[in-house]
């Protein structure tokens, strides 16, 4: 049976389209609020605009097709697509008070991410040296059906996750997804499940405590 999350963490779930600057800018804000005592600790998902995002260990030559604008992340990690059909979530925590432990908030950030996958009716798993969420494709190939990205200042962490709904697949293309170039990118409309991002985010909702409680209870069965 899934916990029940804290109260004093916001969840907050847009419907609309926000701007990739704006929320860098937002996220920035919140973050140092967070970090002063000024604000409560915040899960926030929306969607982009079609941006491609350079974190900071991209390389330009993995930026192959320039047909959307590139913005610098500040996040870890390298070249990532973002747009329409993606579920986005920014995860604002304060490390200080969870044990400040970036390895274990990684690991169970990905963990909250692949049991909610499983509760939608796909598979999916962690594959070592490769970041990101992987599954099994229409093709029976590894592919990736989400990438997670972050970035921790003074221990309260900024961006998060991605999880393909049903974006244009296409638009991948024009980057070397997270420097990986091995293996293909999938969504959970190319795999069959039809599921709007309302639903997304109530299965997402229903493992938040469980999430936090593994991060807390440091239950990350690292190696």
């Amino acid at each position: 049976m899934c916990q029940q999350p804290p109260k004093t963490v916001e969840w907050r779930a847009e419907s609309g389209q926000t701007a990739y600057r704006d929320a860098l800018a937002a996220m920035d804000t919140r973050n140092r609020a967070i970090g002063e005592g000024e604000a409560s600790e915040l899960v926030w998902l929306l969607e982009h605009p079609p941006v491609y995002t350079a974190g900071t260990s991209a390389d330009g030559a993995e930026l192959l097709d320039p047909r959307f604008e590139v913005v610098e992340a500040g996040r870890g990690g390298r070249y990532t697509y973002h747009g329409p059909g993606q579920r986005i979530g920014y995860v604002l925590l304060n490390l200080k008070e969870r044990g400040r432990d970036v390895r274990c908030f990684v690991h169970s950030l990905e963990g909250w991410v692949i049991a909610t996958l499983a509760d939608v009716g796909v598979e999916s798993w962690r594959a070592e040296g490769r970041i990101g969420i992987w599954t099994r494709d229409i093709d029976g190939r590894e592919a990736k059906i989400g990438a997670i990205g972050v970035r921790v200042r003074r221990w309260v962490t900024m961006h998060g996750f991605s999880v393909n709904l049903a974006p244009d697949l296409t638009h991948f293309t024009g980057i070397v997804p997270c420097g990986i170039d091995e293996f293909g990118v999938t969504s959970l409309k190319r795999l069959g499940i039809e599921l709007a991002p309302e639903a997304f985010d109530a299965a997402l909702h229903a493992r938040l405590g469980d999430f936090l409680a593994t991060l807390d209870g440091k239950d990350c069965a690292l190696p």
